[in-house]
């Protein structure tokens, strides 16, 4: 059974700091591209940060460059996103997906979320 579980949400205030970890199983978790994306009352699900599957190439939007960095052990089945500079503007429900391409076919997983609230 497929689960990705994701942890370390919470209050914050802004400048803060939070470290988010997804911990992925029933799935070859060294095979998988590993993304975090928001998504903020009322706006589409978006793409925050997306990493590798063996962490050698990153990929970050713009509203996070130089705050956010996404990381992953393999070892552990984990993916973090280390937030920092916390803004207003990223409160929102943070969800992990782990995604693959094998030729024509593509798989993708989520996890359930983790609500970020940042606010002095």
């Amino acid at each position: 059974q497929v689960q990705l579980v994701e942890s370390g949400g919470g209050l914050v205030q802004p400048g803060g700091s939070l470290r988010l970890s997804c911990a992925a199983s029933g799935f070859t978790f060294s095979r998988y591209t590993m993304s975090w994306y928001c998504q903020a009352q009322g706006k589409e699900r978006e793409l925050v940060a997306a990493i590798t599957s063996f962490g050698d190439s990153t990929t970050y939007a713009d509203s996070v460059k130089g705050r956010f960095t996404i990381s992953r052990d393999n070892a552990k089945n984990t993916v973090y996103l280390q937030m920092s500079s916390l803004k207003p503007e990223d409160t929102a429900v943070y969800y992990c997906k782990a995604d693959r391409n094998v030729g024509a076919i593509y798989n993708d997983y989520w996890g359930q979320g983790t609500q970020v609230t940042v606010s002095s």
